[in-house]
């Protein structure tokens, strides 16, 4: 159901926003892990974004900029602070920052369901629905009338890649956009053809540059296509609107409708910044062209529901949905370390002549513990290779996480099964073991998420690559 009421849209209980230190941001995306990496150019983008997740359990994004891109760390502490007071049910909201020698990070909420680009222009298995894209620029026009009132109307490079959709299928701006990429960098980063004609002649981004910018967008959402605005203004002016509307919205919306959007887009695109409307009006114009406002976003998205991708479980999901220790147990010991290949471990000549032999013979001890059931020794012997440190092994803190999950120490089990985690990112087992942990420290929701990565993971894992 649509939220109307001001207060509720504004209302967001979410942590105030804190500092990070590198160490935190570090552990919390896996060392900042390839695989980790969501933002749209992957490691070449000049910021780069990461998923993660905290200490807490807490899920996050982390913006790393290039290193010269804030050289004055006081300047880029203050505009994250600025932006860091927002709050709002409309945005995915920034949670903190990270200023640390010459690293420049920004951390906040993260958003499961991908962005509007991808559902718009990638889909997969079915178009977005009119009614769905008419609650995206209605809640895309709230979040910027918030922005607006709450002193901050400048919004940077607004586009498809922008909107990100949450665990519940609503939309929410992406709080990134609210801080240029630099301090002194240009507001735009796509296409010329996209940008304001006014930030063409001065480079400088205004209020009225971000009203063009929800324009285009409005287009993206009607042609379903990224249509230069001027190529639109044409077909508009031509009334050759049949071009300009997604072939997919067929039978989905009256001419009148589809009309009014096209009007305000329209409107948004004047050449002249004075001639657009402000937010307020955009929030008036949207607001009342909505449909099905009864229906909840992901049914409206057609996403699945953590519950309903829990309801496909494998023989190990099943069995850590059920806590059963004893399945984990035989999985994991049917395993063995097939799963360690690849992971990096570095050894010196000295360490080899000195310590190699006691790393062995610990996790040799260790394995033959985990084997036989006798969860205690297992702990002691791995334990005792994993402090003389020479390998680093997922497997081997995934035993010891269970093991401790079998002597009732849940708080343990979950430092070694999110170490495992830090090892190796994508490690379906390791994300399994989290869920069983947290069930166990009474974090029933967290456990379910943790549950719903590890299905994800494992599923990737045996798709096969094309």
């Amino acid at each position: 159901m649509l939220v109307e009421n001001e207060d509720r849209i504004e209302a967001n209980d979410g942590p105030a926003f804190c500092e990070f230190t590198l160490n935190q941001l570090n552990n919390a995306t896996s060392g900042f892990a390839v695989e980790n990496i969501v933002s749209e150019h992957g490691e070449k983008a000049p910021n780069v974004v990461y998923k993660g997740k905290l200490d807490n359990q807490m899920r996050i994004v982390v913006k790393r900029f290039n290193r010269n891109a804030w050289p004055d760390a006081r300047q880029f502490l203050e505009e994250a602070r600025s932006v860091g007071l927002l709050r709002n049910q409309r945005l995915a909201n920034l949670l903190g920052c990270c200023c640390e020698d010459d690293e420049r990070l920004l951390v906040a909420e993260y958003m499961p369901n991908e962005t509007l680009a991808k559902h718009l222009f990638h889909w997969e298995t079915q178009p977005m629905k009119w009614a769905m894209r008419l609650r995206v620029v209605l809640h895309l026009a709230e979040a910027l009338e918030y922005c607006t009132s709450q002193g901050r109307a400048l919004y940077h490079d607004l586009n498809a890649y922008r909107v990100l959709f949450d665990e519940d299928g609503n939309p929410r701006l992406s709080t990134f956009g609210l801080m240029k990429n630099s301090r002194d960098g240009k507001s735009y980063s796509t296409n010329l053809a996209f940008t304001p004609p006014e930030y063409l002649r001065t480079g400088r981004v205004t209020p009225e540059s971000v009203i063009y910018s929800f324009g285009t967008l409005l287009l993206d959402l009607l042609s379903g296509k990224h249509i230069p605005p001027s190529h639109a203004l044409d077909l508009i002016r031509d009334r050759n609107l049949q071009m300009l509307t997604d072939s997919c919205l067929e039978g989905q919306f009256s001419d009148d409708d589809g009309t009014e959007l096209v009007r305000l887009a329209s409107r948004c695109l004047q050449y002249e910044p004075r001639e657009r409307p402000n937010t307020k009006s955009i929030v008036a114009a949207l607001t009342p062209l909505q449909k099905e406002t009864e229906v909840p976003s992901q049914l409206l998205m057609g996403i699945q529901h953590s519950a309903a991708t829990v309801a496909s479980l494998s023989p190990l999901g099943e069995a850590c949905s059920r806590k059963d220790l004893t399945a984990i147990h035989e999985v994991l010991e049917h395993l063995g370390y097939k799963d360690d290949d690849g992971v990096a471990n570095e050894l010196s000549f000295q360490m080899w002549t000195n310590q190699i032999q006691d790393t062995l013979n610990s996790k040799k001890t260790g394995d033959a513990a985990f084997q036989q059931k006798d969860f205690r020794l297992a702990i002691e012997s791995y334990t005792q290779f994993i402090d003389i440190g020479t390998m680093v092994s997922p497997t081997v803190h995934a035993r010891r996480s269970l093991c401790y999950l079998m002597s009732d120490m849940p708080q343990e089990a979950l430092n070694d099964a999110m170490q495992a985690q830090v090892i190796s990112p994508v490690w379906h087992i390791a994300s399994y073991l989290q869920s069983v942990a947290l069930a166990g420290l009474g974090m029933e929701n967290e456990a379910q998420s943790a549950l719903v990565e590890g299905t994800t993971l494992e599923a990737k894992r045996n798709t096969p690559r094309k």
